[in-house]
């Protein structure tokens, strides 16, 4: 932030002179065009004509933000001959720049250059407002900024239209609020500004030449937008300031991971994570509802927990973008309900069982005081769409966009709770499905989180069935001369290497359909192992793959895959073009794999695509664009919720997904690029067993009879 008086130097743009003559001017890419009196600077011209060219110094020539180019020559498209003299030669605005931003080859500032002739100017993207951004760091896609925040430099020393200074207007009894509101009205055309409570404490110090931030807020309801609501104050600032930020939250119930933006221009100025603290209380969400429940006063210690977790997030993240934390304006944080419902100070255990009602499905904003953060920033939490389906999968289907798709897409979140989106642009449904722990390691003899030494790649041989992987943080497969050299550590298995393990076991033979571990393998691999009345199968030292780990897979995968069952079957979908996996879990699953397991419904395999963080996406696209957040709030309105809960059907597509890759359903997609294990008749498995049952029930009870008979005699 400069000194005021390190910008009182540069005077202001010159005036319009009303000529004789107009001129025509034309704005590329967006062609719009219109005629001008000859002296207009070009800032001006866009601004009558409502071109997108960006300014925070208001034409004083500090913020460099409103550079273009002059394209001379004839243009036969406009029917334009731009000469050498159409543009005004630079003067002292130019000559005398000294912003941050470096004037590109070729540019010019919009305020320091007056039409003197027929003129065809580009605006390139770095000069405009709403302008695209493509990031790697997160993906935005092709993203149109759409600021929520401007900022506006100010003279408030400068007379006024009665010739009075700051000073005798003071004198005469205005405020320096009034004066703000006057000021912005008469050097920025914003009018019925509203200068709030929070804002008034700096007005002192940032007087007579400041930067004000413009917070520009509308309301949706029943997703369809009403009135905009009076422009308002954000933050002042003495002197020049040419950058504003915001942080983009997604609590998830094992992380908190947030990014910081550039308001003003879309960039990713930083990215942090950490662990969600919440974690001591309870490993999932439902564990930390029974914590509520069985502790008095145990919300307000998961409540304090999550904000502190947050405030120390923003503070990392601006201490890496180097920035004072005033510069930082608005917060958006989505998660799940549960999530949200601690945030906002919210008893959560209404959601530990049906109908799971919500507090609220809209959107929350409130300042930060009310969160517990430092002064400054709004907070923004998105709207949740059911009981257990939240605002991390609203800003999931923001960032994926299945309702501007004619291809019928699968959005799924797998987690502890697996969060379910399908549809297109006929309609979305959601479900939740409680997966349980199994796929983040717990509930795993070896399982762990994705941390250092975790097996996250499987492969086994389908003639010796000898395993190969390769663990986290050491390239090399097992079977490599690398890894026999170096002999990492290998510390147990997590959520990734359990599906691609399973997979390849059922592939290989070692698990049937049923999944059930073939102890008959003992006479063609010392692998398989007899483990008390079950068998396991030795993938390493360590690491063993028993029948309860089979089994907990079983469960987790069925409950997700008759949670999408669900709504295929409430919906007018036969099958799926697409499936978009979401989340950490779901950013490392291989696809085919997931689908002999039975996790997806078929559908072309290169179709399956992992996408990250949707969430953390989605939410930063509604922290940089109003449309996008309003657009966030109309499509969850619109959402058809199936509560799986309550659903008689549930129960039996659980039971039928049980089996890999499922006891009934096609797989053609999948045919095509792996060989399944010869699938039995639809219930010959359960005949078999109750046959074994049956003869197992007359052994015992011919050997209770002769145990009785040898009873009597002995007596």
């Amino acid at each position: 932030m400069d000194d005021a008086a390190a910008v009182a130097g540069p005077e202001l743009s010159p005036s319009r002179t009303v000529g004789t003559s107009d001129a025509r001017i034309v704005f590329t890419p967006s062609g719009l065009s219109g005629t001008v009196p000859i002296g207009t600077t070009v800032l001006e011209a866009a601004r009558e004509l409502g071109v997108d060219l960006d300014s925070v110094c208001g034409g004083r020539g500090i913020c460099g933000r409103c550079q273009v180019g002059i394209s001379p020559g004839t243009h036969s498209k406009w029917a334009i001959t731009v000469d050498d003299d159409s543009a005004s030669v630079p003067g002292v605005i130019e000559t005398d720049y000294r912003g941050k931003r470096a004037i590109g080859d070729g540019n010019r500032l919009g305020c320091g250059v007056q039409v003197l002739g027929d003129l065809v100017v580009d605006v390139p993207p770095e000069s405009q407002i709403h302008r695209q951004v493509v990031r790697k760091e997160i993906d935005l896609g092709e993203l149109v900024v759409d600021p929520t925040i401007s900022l506006h430099y100010m003279d408030l020393e400068a007379a006024n239209a009665a010739d009075q200074t700051l000073q005798e207007q003071l004198d005469d009894g205005d405020s320096l609020a009034g004066r703000l509101i006057d000021g912005l009205a008469d050097q920025w055309a914003i009018t019925d500004a509203v200068v709030p409570f929070e804002v008034l404490a700096g007005l002192h110090k940032a007087f007579p030449r400041l930067t004000v931030a413009i917070r520009r807020t509308s309301a949706a309801t029943e997703g369809q937008p009403v009135a905009p609501q009076p422009p308002k104050v954000a933050a002042v600032w003495p002197g020049f300031v040419d950058r504003a930020v915001g942080a983009a939250i997604d609590i998830g119930s094992t992380t908190v991971a947030g990014h910081l933006c550039d308001l003003q221009t879309g960039e990713v100025l930083a990215s942090a994570g950490r662990m969600n603290p919440q974690i001591r209380f309870g490993e999932d969400l439902m564990s930390r509802v029974s914590y509520v429940m069985m502790n008095p006063g145990g919300d307000q210690q998961l409540t304090k927990a999550i904000r502190e977790a947050i405030q120390e997030l923003l503070d990392e993240l601006v201490a890496e973008a180097e920035l004072d934390y005033s510069a930082l304006l608005d917060v958006v944080l989505v998660g799940n309900p549960i999530m949200g419902h601690l945030l906002l100070g919210i008893d959560p255990t209404p959601l530990g069982q049906a109908p799971f009602p919500l507090a609220t499905d809209r959107a929350v904003t409130g300042s930060a005081a009310q969160f517990d953060l430092r002064d400054g920033p709004q907070v923004y939490f998105g709207p949740c769409i059911a009981g257990h389906v939240g605002a991390d999968t609203a800003a999931a289907i923001l960032a994926e966009k299945p309702h501007r798709s004619d291809k019928v897409q699968l959005l799924v979140d797998v987690g502890t709770n697996a969060e379910i989106v399908l549809g297109n642009n006929s309609g979305l449904l959601a479900a939740s499905s409680p997966t349980g722990p199994a796929f983040e390691g717990a509930q795993i003899s070896a399982g762990q989180r994705a941390t250092a030494g975790a097996i996250e790649r499987v492969r086994i041989d389908r003639t010796t069935l000898e395993p190969s992987f390769r663990i986290i943080g050491f390239p090399h497969w097992s079977d490599s001369v690398e890894f026999t050299a170096e002999s990492p550590t290998v510390t147990g298995i997590c959520g990734s290497g359990i599906i691609e393990v399973i997979s390849e076991l059922f592939l290989s033979g070692v698990i049937d359909p049923q999944g059930v571990i073939q102890g008959n393998l003992m006479e063609r691999t010392s692998r398989v192992e007899p483990n008390e009345r079950t068998f396991s199968y030795r993938l390493f030292d360590n690491v063993a793959i028993t029948q309860d780990d089979v089994r907990a897979i079983q469960l987790a995968k069925a409950a997700l895959r008759a949670g999408i069952d669900l709504l295929l079957e409430h919906s007018p979908y036969d099958a799926v073009d697409q499936v978009r996996l979401a989340g950490a879990f779901g950013a490392h699953i291989d696809p085919t794999h997931a689908m002999v397991l039975g996790l997806i419904p078929d559908c072309p395999v290169d179709a399956v695509t992992s996408v990250g963080n949707a969430a953390g996406s989605g939410a930063t696209m509604a922290l940089l664009s109003a449309t996008e957040r309003m657009e966030m709030e109309r499509v969850v309105a619109s959402v058809t919720k199936i509560e799986t809960a309550t659903e008689p059907r549930f129960q039996d597509l659980f039971v039928a997904a049980l089996a890999f890759p499922h006891e009934s359903a096609a797989n053609p997609n999948l045919d095509k690029v792996v060989t399944l294990p010869a699938r039995r008749e639809p219930g010959t498995e359960q005949r078999r067993r109750r046959r074994r049952s049956r003869s197992r029930s007359r052994s015992e009870s011919e050997s209770e009879s002769r145990s009785g008979s040898n009873g009597e005699s002995a007596s």
